[in-house]
């Protein structure tokens, strides 16, 4: 059973795509408060979301961060405002890949200057 707010009790079946990965992760997100892990892998959980859900997951995020080590797959632009390092992976030319990595603070410093 699952209860998102403003919903009436329903199978997490009845619920949206978005609905569930929120449910899904809020359950998840309540154990690392319970008992915090070192690290946590997340992949592309907010790809089925719509933006306000992806605001409040990357808010999580957020605080989560404070306490343990997040590496999250994501292509949502709002859910890398909240990385401290993006990492990504570049083709300039056909079959060659090169890994990028960009420090957010660092790059927002040289920006300033």
């Amino acid at each position: 059973m699952a209860r998102p707010p403003g919903k009436r009790n329903s199978t997490i079946h009845l619920l949206s795509g978005g609905e569930k990965a929120l449910t899904a992760v809020s359950l998840l997100f309540a154990f690392f408060e319970l008992n915090p892990a070192p690290f946590c892998v997340l992949d592309e959980v907010d790809a089925p979301m719509d933006d306000a859900n992806v605001e409040r997951y990357a808010g999580v995020l957020k605080q989560l961060g404070e306490k343990t080590q997040l590496l999250f797959i994501t292509h949502n632009k709002i859910t890398m405002e909240v990385a401290d390092i993006l990492v990504g992976v570049t083709m300039a030319e056909p079959g060659v890949s090169r890994l990028v990595a960009v420090d957010v603070a660092e790059a927002a410093a040289m920006a300033a200057q």
